[in-house]
């Protein structure tokens, strides 16, 4: 957030202070737009869930776009940093993409609401911001894209080179389902039986030629 504070002016010079505040604004806005959406809340019920005046709340962002944009920007940081921790660049690619997969639906699991919200309500960014969220998207996207690459490159995963861009995507879209489907899929399996199916078909597609076994695993 912190690299791209300067889209949300502050009257506020203390940097440490802005972040402090931004993340209060942050949880508070999270829980009411879940609750309500993001058009029937108002800045005054943000300002109150997140324990600060209306006056207060304004010297931290300018509108209640700003509010969204700060959601947003955080829902998809938090999603970056915990994809990037789960892999280590002494893993092999399959390895990764084990650990990468796991890690993306078990985010899924745990901030499904708050993904949810964001392709929601991101129509309502201004131009510029709404730039930026997609941007930040791909860079998700691309975390897959040198996995893939990786994979091809150590001889772990085969496919296609150019169906990797479209693989990520599918990754990421398959990551996403279990927010978007959850209403029907939520009836059938829990996210560990949904995480162990969709990594048996998903690695299937790299793995071809060798044995796996029921998680998709290469078998010896």
């Amino acid at each position: 957030m912190k690299k791209h504070s300067k889209l949300i002016p502050s009257m506020i010079k203390d940097q440490r202070l802005i972040e402090q505040r931004r993340q209060q604004i942050i949880d508070g806005a999270v829980r009411l737009f879940v609750k309500k959406g993001f058009h029937k809340t108002t800045t005054r019920e943000i300002a109150r869930e997140c324990g600060l005046s209306i006056g207060t709340m304004y010297e931290y962002i300018q509108s209640k776009e700003d509010v969204l944009y700060l959601v947003c920007d955080y829902i998809h940081s938090e999603l970056e940093h915990r994809l990037q921790e789960s892999v280590s660049e002494e893993d092999s690619g399959i390895d990764s993409l084990r650990k990468g997969l796991k890690q993306l639906f078990k985010v899924m699991g745990e901030m499904r609401t708050s993904v949810l919200l964001i392709y929601q309500e991101t129509k309502s960014l201004p131009k510029d911001k709404m730039s930026y969220v997609l941007k930040k998207e791909e860079e998700i996207t691309a975390i897959f894209e040198r996995i893939l690459e990786k994979g091809m490159k150590d001889g772990t995963l085969n496919m296609n080179p150019s169906s990797v861009k479209l693989m990520a995507h599918n990754i990421m879209v398959i990551g996403q389902m279990w927010t978007f489907r959850h209403w029907a899929l939520g009836r059938y399996y829990d996210l560990e039986e949904y995480t162990e199916r969709q990594m048996a078909l998903l690695l299937g597609e790299f793995t071809s030629g060798g044995n796996r076994d029921g998680n998709g695993n290469l078998s010896s």
